[in-house]
């Protein structure tokens, strides 16, 4: 049975011979927040912030609820959280006629985004003007310094401080600093041979200065040392600048993910 999303290409094959249902599955294991909880076959995610993905409800195995029903019980619970109820719709949701059920209770597809990989099998080659100082950080020191970039409140940070340490993968946090600011971060977390970048952030008066391909190629560099042999991000598909970033290490789009929400909430 087809499960793809429409409007998006089916998957492709990765390199390595991952399977896009890995990469998926490594995804979600990449983020790990107390305040989630399983709900008839959905993983529904509760913690503030401008990521997405922390905060929205992954329809990724079976479902045995009827659907009016199990949307109804999702409304009133990110309501009750003070959060808009977000679905993230990947080829892989759960069951197949969720998004007709979705629009017809007046949601809407937005912020179409792509799972992006690349093979490691060599060290990534990459060459920047090097303005800036990569640092390695603490956990704490990271929710900070991306949550200033982000313009996040502070319990927005505190929801990033909270995942990030609550996560079971061996991580690397790493900011990148001109005259003692950071002008920008990134992070990865890796799961056996599988690495995942996350994070990556740029001060906005630093843009197109070389430090978003610094902190990617640091921690691709880094993974690869460790044996990791296929790393993978998610991106905006708008997102001209971060996608030439991503393509100067031969970066490939391996499946798309949109999200679901009422007009109002698509934020």
């Amino acid at each position: 049975m087809d499960r793809i999303v429409t409007g998006f290409p089916a998957p492709i094959e990765s390199p390595a011979a991952i399977t896009p249902e890995r990469i998926e599955e490594v995804g979600l294991n990449a983020l790990q927040t107390q305040r989630q909880l399983f709900y008839d076959g959905w993983l529904l995610r509760l913690s503030p912030g401008t990521a997405k993905r922390a905060r929205s409800i992954n329809p990724h195995f079976a479902s045995r609820l009827p659907l009016d029903e199990k949307i109804a019980h999702c409304e009133s619970l990110y309501a009750r959280c003070g959060l808009p109820v977000l679905f993230r719709i990947t080829p892989f949701a759960q069951p197949p006629e969720l998004v007709s059920i979705l629009s017809g209770r007046g949601y809407v597809a937005f912020d179409a985004s792509l799972v992006q990989t690349l093979s490691l099998d060599q060290p990534p080659e990459f060459s920047v003007p090097v303005t800036g100082s990569a640092r390695v950080v603490d956990p704490a020191a990271f929710a900070e310094a991306a949550g200033g970039l982000r313009g996040s409140t502070q319990a927005q940070r505190d929801a990033h401080l909270e995942r990030l340490k609550l996560s079971p993968l061996v991580s690397r946090l790493v900011v990148i600093e001109v005259d003692g600011a950071v002008v920008c971060t990134a992070q990865m977390a890796m799961e056996d041979d599988v690495a995942g970048i996350f994070d990556v952030l740029t001060l906005e008066a630093s843009r197109g200065k070389g430090h978003a391909t610094h902190a990617v190629g640091k921690l691709l560099a880094w993974a690869w040392e460790r044996a990791a042999r296929v790393a993978y991000l998610q991106v905006t598909a708008t997102n001209a600048a971060a996608l030439a970033v991503y393509g100067k290490f031969g970066c490939s789009t391996l499946y798309s993910y949109c999200y679901y929400a009422r007009p109002g909430d698509c934020r």
